[in-house]
């Protein structure tokens, strides 16, 4: 089964993509908003993007790193790359802007949920620093609440915890 994201609302569908040939339109119409679009079947259509799929956690090591979101039951495994800067991290949502959105189904975490700042110190070296937005469940890194105010300096492999969701910085080689 394939899922397929409604352009509107935002909800997946499934269908079964075995039944069709490459290059093929398929309709839906969405069943929570009524939405009615199309897509092609491709090469790239068919790929599936499910738990047995292969990721590469250090493709992202030569630019500023990444973070890894662990599946669970309100999303699957993710690798989201970082920028230089602030990197506002959340739940992927209609009308909101993030620069890291999570693709998940999990509203203990918020919109805006924290922010992870990567900035070069005067030895060129990069220093990722974790704050909360602030939240409404909190920002955990490695099993401590973050405060308001708190500023936590991150190394490779660090465990951030938002809402149900957690997630794993994987550090730029420097």
């Amino acid at each position: 089964m394939k899922k397929i994201l409604c352009p509107k609302c935002e909800n997946y569908l499934t269908f079964d993509e075995t039944k069709y040939t490459e290059g093929q339109s398929l309709v839906f119409v969405c069943e929570h908003c009524g939405k009615q679009f199309s897509i092609r079947i491709g090469k790239t259509k068919l790929k599936s993007q499910n738990k047995n799929e292969v990721f590469d956690e250090q493709e992202n090591k030569e630019k500023f790193g990444s973070i890894v979101v662990l599946e669970n039951v309100f999303g699957y495994k993710q690798i989201l790359p970082l920028n230089l800067g602030d990197n506002v991290i959340g739940r992927r949502c209609v009308g909101t802007v993030i620069n890291t959105p999570i693709e998940s189904g999990d509203m203990s975490m918020d919109r805006q949920h924290c922010v992870i700042n990567i900035r070069k110190n005067k030895a060129g070296k990069l220093i990722y620093t974790l704050r909360d937005f602030p939240s409404v469940t909190g920002t955990f890194h490695m099993n401590e609440c973050l405060g308001d105010k708190d500023r936590v300096t991150l190394v490779d492999g660090a465990i951030v915890a938002i809402g149900a969701t957690t997630f794993i910085l994987r550090c730029a080689e420097n």
